[in-house]
This record gives structure tokens, C-alpha cells and sequence, in this order.
């Protein structure tokens, strides 16, 4: 099975950022009301709730238990970070008393000895990637039992039984404090990076109408001839794609369809996508890195790539955009720019309705070439930046993940799709239930070849806003095209990307949020080495 980069990048702070903050402050609005457009061309749209703009910072690799198994109770050794709960943090479904001492999942070496999850500290903070292939972490689920991490996802063994505390993902737990998170979310199918990016904007990773190098194990095929997205092909025609590697394109339609028809300003903005940038390494273009203690990768990620996939909302060459007022409407460069055009469309006051972050590589989480405290360091910066501008109090941040790098997750989500292909296992070979246990009601298009086995893994899901609840942990199962839905819902009246996509059965995130009014306090700067509050 082809595997993702193992490439190691250290920790780098975002000067530029904090200097975007300097001359900005927040400022208060009333609810349903938006910022002062700053050219016609971003007057704000009608919505269905006061969130006028929505931002997902979508990172890379992390299951629930991984960050937050342990919430709200943190080790607190000396020397480290801080974390203490308010008295009246709710619990979440984290690891019990049982699940740490007597886990189920067998130490491959030693079948006798149990695996039991173990605490990493920030000196730790580097590990190693995790299998996190379609087959591979079905067989890890066992048919729900749980039990076969180790042997199935640990690339290094017992490793993938480890998980970090709030005195590494500090800031994450003073999210989950001060606004709102989920324990009960998940991927829409299992598998790696791809397939996740590719479920967050059409909810489906079925239609696959073009190859490259043929399909290995990135490609699947149906029970009636289609193809479907099952690992990490290269978008096909992105200059950036590997030569050597599957590339494919879909032919779905995605979220960004649907607000370019709608006329509702949006954007993808990934680190790396500009190639006349020349990082302070020297390097450039399609290698351009990030350089430091733990070595390099490419800061942009070409199967990483939410909208190269489709021809509809491709930038194949990078073309930057013409102006910072194109960004977020029509233009050259197809509503795909890099990330920083965000922060300088933002500080222009050009925010669009509807944003896509994807972090540098070695800031994106990804255990192999990133780690949490890398990780940290972008997410603080950036929400630190957005508390600052006047757009605030109508904007949500969204933090998510595309997969959960195999790491073990004691819990097992609702089978709402089944499928059948010699990829699946979770309940036997070449199966992912049956189409007589799907779900009561469950739409019959969304079955077998129109999506595959899901919901995968669980996965963080964070909501920061001063719509938020504050110190809330949502319990309703949600996904990944959750988000979705809420973008069809907020902006689009509902409309459905149709096509067999998840999003028409999925809940939305809107529990999270109390739209009754804005909090006066609805603002949380974290220091962004520690993560404690500043």
C-alpha cells in the first residue's frame, strides 16, 4: 500500500501573522449584522444565523482519544504547560479507568500482554505516522471490538495506543473550554488524507472519471463499475503532482459549486500554493520547505488539495489572484490561493463568506513531518488574528481533521453506509455490513458504490465563535460533511450537493452555537508556544 511522506519539519512561529494583529481591534456588532464590506463585490449575503463568515481549519491526522481522551483531567508536571478545568467542565466518552488499565488491544509482540494507552509528554511531541489506509483501519476496529491497533494501524507498534493530554494540546483544551467541541464526530469514511478532504466538500468520494498511473490502492472500484477515491492519489493535472504516483479527478460537484452559483464569496487557502514564494531556506516553487531541527517537507501537499480534484474549481498552475479584491469572487485564480492571501485579504477587510485553511505541512499536525506544538503554534496564531478583526463577532471557526492517522479510538461510530469490495473489512471480508443493516430510513442512493464504508474513525471537532456555548461538548453524531450542511443550510437555503452525497443525511453542527446572542467575552487569546491563555 503506498504510504504518506515520513518526512519530519520543526516548530517555526508565524511572525507575519502577529504583525497583522498589531493594528487591529475588536469590535463589538450586534447580532445578524456583518462587517463593512470592503468593495461591493463582498456585501455579505443573506444567512440563516448571524454567522456571516465560516472557517475551517482543517489539520491532519488526529483521533479523538489521541487529543482529548483524557479531557478535562491533565497530568500537570512540573515544567510543563498548565491545564486545570472549570469545576462545571462536562465530561466526554474519553478513556475510562478500564480502557487505560485493562484495554483490550493485545501487544503485538507479546499477544498475552494488553497494550493499554500511555500519556506522551511535549518532549515527545514527534512520533511517528500511524498506518491509516482504508482496509487497514477497518480490520483495526475488529467489527466494533477495538481491539486490533497494534496490529493492524501501529506502525510502531504499541505507539498507536499513545495519546497527548492538555499539557501538550493545551490551547485545544482552552478552546474546548471557552467555546464548544464534540466527542462524538467522525470521518465519513476510513482512509487517509484524500479521502477526507474530498468528503469535507462534496461528501462523497465516489466518481472518479479520470487516472494517472494507474489506481493501485488509492482507487477502488464499486459494486457497479464506478470508481471510488479510497487513499491518496495527486490531484490529476496539478502541477505539483507527483509523476510517479496515482493522480486522479472527480467528477462530483463540491460546495464551492454550489456557492459560485450561488454567488457567495469563498476560498481555499493552503500553505506552500504560491510557487514564486522563496522561503528564507532558498527553496521555492513546488519544493518549497520549511526548514529546521527535525528536517523538511513540502509546505504544500498536492493530495492534500480540497478543490484540485475537480476540474470545475481547479488552479492547476497556481495562478495567484489578480487583486486582493478577487479574493473570494471569480478570477484567475478559480477561488484557490495560498495562505497567505488570506491573512492579507482579511486584514483588508475582504474576508469571504466561506474559507478553506489548510496549514503548511509541518504546522498541519501530521505526526511524521508535524507535531502538536507545531500545530498549536499556527492554530493560536491564527485565531488570535481573526479575534481581532472587525468581522469577529459574525465569524465561526471550525478546527477539524481529514483522518485519524490510525491512532487508536476506543469508540466506534453508526454504520450509515455499507459497502462491499475487496478493500473492506470491518465486518468480514470484502465487507462493511450489509445493505439489510444499514440504518432505518437510510437513503438507498448513498449505498455500496456511492460512497464507501462509513462513518470511519472519530475525530476533534471544535467550534469557536462568540456564538459558541461556552464549555460545551456536543454529544449528536456528526461528520465531516457536516460542515457541509451547515454551509447549505446557513448560505444556500438548504440546497443539496446531491449525488449520493453524505451531506443529505448528515446532522449539522448548529447545536453547538446559541444564536440567541453574541457574548460579550467572546474572545480567547492563547499564547501560541504554550497555549495557555495570555
Amino acid at each position: 500500500m503506498m504510504k504518506k511522506l515520513r518526512i519530519e519539519a520543526p516548530r517555526k512561529t508565524m511572525a507575519l501573522l502577529l504583525a497583522l494583529t498589531t493594528a487591529l481591534g475588536p469590535t463589538a456588532m450586534p447580532a445578524f449584522a456583518a462587517s463593512k464590506p470592503a468593495s461591493k463585490a463582498q456585501r455579505p449575503t443573506a444567512t440563516a444565523t448571524p454567522i456571516q463568515h465560516l472557517v475551517v481549519i482543517f489539520q491532519e491526522n488526529v483521533s479523538f482519544d489521541h487529543y482529548f481522551g483524557t479531557y478535562p483531567v491533565a497530568t500537570n508536571p512540573k515544567g510543563e504547560s498548565k491545564f486545570k478545568a472549570a469545576s462545571n467542565t462536562p465530561t466526554v466518552n474519553g478513556l475510562t479507568n478500564a480502557l487505560l488499565t485493562v484495554n483490550p488491544n493485545l501487544n503485538p509482540v507479546n499477544g498475552a500482554a494488553a497494550s493499554n494507552p500511555f500519556r506522551l509528554d511535549p518532549s515527545q511531541a514527534v512520533t511517528s505516522d500511524q498506518d491509516h489506509n482504508y482496509t487497514a483501519e477497518q480490520q483495526a476496529f475488529d467489527a466494533g471490538l477495538m481491539d486490533l491497533f497494534p496490529v493492524d494501524t501501529g506502525n510502531s507498534g504499541s505507539t498507536v495506543m499513545a495519546y497527548f493530554d492538555g499539557n501538550t494540546v493545551t490551547a485545544e483544551w482552552n478552546y474546548a473550554q471557552f467555546f464548544a467541541m464534540s466527542d462524538n464526530s467522525y470521518g465519513t469514511t476510513f482512509g487517509p488524507s484524500s479521502p477526507g478532504v474530498i468528503n469535507l466538500v462534496s461528501g462523497q468520494t465516489n466518481g472518479v472519471i479520470a487516472t494517472l498511473n494507474g489506481t493501485g490502492d488509492e482507487v477502488s472500484g464499486g459494486s457497479d463499475g464506478s470508481l471510488t477515491l479510497i487513499g491518496d492519489a495527486d490531484p490529476l493535472g496539478d502541477v505539483c503532482s507527483s509523476s510517479t504516483r496515482a493522480q486522479a479527478t472527480m467528477g462530483s460537484k463540491n460546495i464551492g459549486d454550489l456557492l459560485t452559483s450561488a454567488g457567495v464569496t469563498w476560498g481555499s487557502f493552503m500553505g506552500g500554493f504560491n510557487l514564486t514564494t522563496v522561503n528564507p531556506n532558498g527553496s521555492t516553487g513546488c519544493s518549497r520547505s520549511s526548514a529546521g531541527l527535525a528536517g523538511t517537507t513540502a509546505d504544500y501537499i498536492p493530495h492534500h488539495s480540497f478543490f484540485n480534484y475537480y476540474t470545475s474549481t481547479a488552479n492547476y498552475a497556481h495562478t495567484p489572484p489578480a487583486s486582493v479584491s478577487e479574493i473570494g469572487n471569480a478570477g484567475p485564480a478559480n477561488h484557490q490561493y495560498d495562505l497567505q492571501d488570506f491573512f492579507t485579504a482579511a486584514a483588508a477587510g475582504n474576508l469571504p463568506a466561506v474559507s478553506f485553511l489548510k496549514a503548511q505541512a509541518y504546522q498541519d499536525g501530521h505526526a511524521g513531518y508535524s507535531d502538536p506544538l507545531d500545530e498549536q503554534t499556527f492554530l493560536v496564531n491564527t485565531i488570535n488574528f481573526l479575534e481581532t478583526l472587525p468581522t469577529w463577532n459574525s465569524t465561526a471557526v471550525v478546527i477539524m481533521y481529514d483522518d485519524s492517522d490510525g491512532w487508536y479510538d476506543h469508540q466506534m461510530g453508526p454504520i450509515v453506509n455499507t459497502s462491499t469490495g475487496t478493500a473492506d473489512a470491518l465486518t468480514g471480508p470484502g465487507a462493511c455490513g450489509t445493505a439489510a443493516t444499514a440504518l432505518p430510513g437510510l437513503n438507498p442512493l448513498l449505498t455500496h458504490a456511492l460512497g464507501r464504508c462509513g462513518y470511519g474513525p472519530r475525530l476533534p471537532l471544535l467550534v469557536i465563535s462568540p456564538y459558541a456555548r461556552q464549555n460545551f461538548v456536543d454529544h449528536s453524531v456528526t461528520d465531516q460533511s457536516s460542515i457541509i450542511r451547515f454551509v447549505e443550510d446557513n448560505w444556500l437555503s438548504g440546497e443539496r450537493i446531491g449525488q449520493g452525497s453524505f451531506d443529505g443525511i448528515a446532522n449539522s453542527i448548529t447545536q453547538m452555537f446559541n444564536f440567541s446572542k453574541v457574548r460579550n467575552n467572546g474572545v480567547l487569546f492563547l499564547n501560541p508556544s504554550t497555549g495557555e491563555k495570555e
